[in-house]
């Protein structure tokens, strides 16, 4: 079981990527298991003709431990095994809270062994690596984790701080650092500045997305690029990350 975690600052196309890389690897014919780690549980929506799922969370206040195995983890586009953390109620709670209680849920209902996936992708926001977000590095869940940065100085400073939550739990055996994503924003210098992120981090770039309409037009239909324009430049773009991930 191949398990990756893709971190980076919100709104920088994350959850688009995730997707549209879990859609390439199952048409490798690989099992493939998405959990969003987001409280806007938003992760697999393209998965999801863009509807809501049930998160974990809220399952668990609903229902508690009676929680069915199958409730929480839903079958989306391509055969993707679709899991939403959730968060807690706006106003109250702590969203890291929410992401070690489901993924320990998860757990203790036995997902990995019923589902057998070939390969795991959380989703995680990175704009603050809390003892919740960080999870899937420390406790195991994933091996390999990525970087997704465009060359804007917010993302880029977003991912630095990732980098060095990463090398810390490396140290102690965790998951190490599998490389940088570079999600094209076409801003100035932009292949430069994640060029010298990588080198600062002691990693590489091993995927650079082209900034492309195509993305926008997959979103409006609520659907991958890879699932409405098979045929695209940015779908093959995809597809290449994933054949260079599945190297690592």
């Amino acid at each position: 079981m191949l398990k990756l975690a893709l971190y980076g600052k919100g709104g920088i196309g994350k959850s688009t990527t995730a997707s549209n890389l879990s859609a390439a690897f199952s048409e490798k014919g690989l099992r493939v298991m998405q959990i969003g780690c987001d409280p806007k549980a938003d992760s697999t929506a393209l998965l999801h003709g863009g509807r809501p799922i049930p998160t974990v969370l809220d399952l668990v206040r609903e229902k508690g431990s009676a929680a069915a195995l199958s409730e929480l983890v839903t079958e989306g586009d391509a055969g993707v095994l679709c899991v939403e953390a959730g968060g807690p109620t706006p106003g109250s709670g702590c969203a890291g809270r929410g992401i070690i209680a489901a993924l320990e849920m998860l757990e203790e209902k036995g997902a990995f062994a019923a589902y057998a996936p070939d390969v795991v992708l959380y989703d995680v926001l990175g704009d603050v690596v809390c003892g919740g977000f960080a999870m899937p590095i420390r406790e195991g869940y994933a091996e390999k984790v990525y970087l997704v940065t465009s060359g804007e100085n917010m993302a880029l400073h977003a991912a630095a701080n990732i980098a060095l939550a990463v090398e810390n739990f490396a140290e102690r055996g965790y998951a190490s650092l599998g490389g940088v994503i570079l999600n094209r924003r076409n801003v100035e210098r932009e292949e430069e500045k994640a060029a010298e992120l990588a080198a600062d981090v002691h990693s590489r770039i091993i995927g650079a997305l082209p900034f492309s309409g195509t993305v926008q037009q997959a979103d409006a239909l609520h659907k991958t690029v890879i699932t409405a324009f098979p045929e695209s430049e940015m779908a093959a773009a995809y597809r290449a990350l994933a054949e260079e991930m599945l190297k690592q």
